[in-house]
């Protein structure tokens, strides 16, 4: 046809019209989509909107070298990471059309405060709904033990947070043993969330197997968008339901993120955590050491009081018996004047009454002896079950530095140290000490 358009006539007349009819910039909202960086230093990825979801739309953007290099640094220094998908952001972009490559947005410039503003509206957002779910506290109802040790570790395994949370827990001062159990995972990242809820349910499964006791989420800290999957409500919601009581020690200084909120206990880094559970170690000994001192000290009094007590009714006994004798001796020595005028069968009977006299005496002191004897063999078996070395029976050592307990001492390199078992006494030279950190 006469009035027919080539295609690059259509493209530049479409060109020509937009530059025309819209304004030079525009500040839109989408998620960032897609997102790469290439070799010469220009950003190309997608700005989406969704519902939920549902993608409304999705407008292929670009950010040239220079402008890109500007933003990314502003944006890095302000939020503490970089440019990436899954960020809601407010950028300013030109609408461009090219008949070759078509349709973009060229962003032109990205506002840092609005995605710091955005992350904060939606972590309140998901406290305020765990909070009507009755979720926030929910895993404090979990049972911890006084003294945990068994425990799951959910960690990546390269991370240094880790390496240090197993170094202080193994190279602990005073030998507890502590089992534990890693159950790898993404601690950052897209891919994070989905990642450490199936190490939660993982660990969940082999509760019992294992006998774990707690299960701990533990990272070497990092940026603070770094920490968003954190924030995450199905995370929230998995470690609020979780089977164990949940630690945590993400290794952050300034804001909780809401898996702290959820969690059992929150600890701000795995150093902290890893002292938290030996701390339950070291209250625990210290208590069961302050009470056998007790129990041996209320022993001895008991003792000491039944010693006298039994001193005392010996005497009482004898007492008696002594002043029985008298007054039959009496009354005998005043019945003599009358021996003449009495039979042989009177003073026989009166002998008896004597003899029966003495019986009785006898059989009494004989029981009351009996009585209080059972009563101190009863407190010395009692005496025996809580001897304190009734403890190391049961797997517990006690290490001692010149007769002193360990934790009561300042130890030093080269000091002799004397660890005690059930059926062992062995001596070791000290030749290193760590401090905790």
């Amino acid at each position: 046809m006469q009035n027919a358009l080539s295609i690059s006539e259509l493209g530049y007349l479409i060109k020509s019209t937009l530059e025309n009819e819209l304004n030079p910039t525009y500040w839109v909202i989408g998620e960032i989509a897609d997102f790469r960086v290439a070799a010469q230093g220009h950003a190309y990825f997608e700005l989406v909107e969704k519902q939920g979801t549902q993608v409304l739309a999705k407008m292929r953007s670009n950010c040239w070298q220079f402008t890109y290099r500007t933003i990314a640094s502003r944006f890095e220094s302000l939020t503490g990471t970089g440019i990436k998908n899954g960020m809601k952001v407010l950028a300013q972009v030109q609408v461009t059309f090219h008949p070759v490559y078509g349709f973009s947005l060229n962003v032109k410039d990205i506002d840092a405060s609005f995605s710091l503003g955005e992350r904060a509206r939606i972590r309140q957002e998901t406290i305020d709904r765990l909070t009507k779910e009755g979720l926030l506290r929910l895993n404090t109802n979990r049972p911890l033990p006084k003294v945990v040790q068994r425990i799951g570790i959910i960690s990546s395994a390269t991370a240094a947070g880790y390496g240090d949370f197993v170094n202080q827990l193994e190279k602990n001062q005073y030998g507890y043993k502590i089992y534990h159990r890693l159950f790898l995972s993404l601690m950052q990242g897209n891919e994070a969330v989905g990642s450490l809820i199936a190490a939660i349910e993982k660990a969940e499964n082999l509760q019992e197997k294992l006998g774990l006791e707690a299960l701990v989420i533990i990272r070497g800290g990092g940026a603070q968008l770094d920490l968003d999957c954190f924030d995450d409500y199905r995370l929230a919601v998995k470690i609020a339901n979780c089977k164990l009581p949940v630690l945590t020690g993400i290794g952050h200084e300034r804001d909780e993120t809401i898996a702290d909120l959820v969690a059992h206990t929150k600890l701000k880094t795995p150093t902290a955590v890893a002292e938290f559970i030996l701390s339950s170690f070291r209250i625990f000994e210290d208590n069961i050491l302050s009470l056998a001192n007790r129990i041996d000290r209320i022993t001895q009094q008991y003792l000491k009081l039944a010693q006298n007590q039994i001193e005392g009714i010996s005497h009482r006994v004898q007492a008696i018996m002594l002043g029985q004798l008298r007054l039959e001796k009496e009354k005998v020595e005043n019945q003599k004047s009358r021996l003449t005028r009495a039979s042989l069968g009177q003073v026989s009977h009166q002998k008896d009454l004597l003899a029966n006299l003495q019986k009785g005496i006898s059989a009494f002191s004989s029981q009351l002896i009996r009585s209080e004897n059972q009563r101190l063999s009863s407190m010395d078996k009692m005496l025996q079950q809580l001897d304190p070395k009734a403890i190391l029976l049961r797997g517990y050592t006690r290490t001692e530095i010149a007769g002193k307990p360990i934790h009561l001492s300042s130890p030093k390199v080269g000091d002799q140290m004397t660890t005690i078992t059930s059926k062992q006494r062995i001596e070791s030279t000290i030749n290193q000490i760590e401090k905790e950190k």
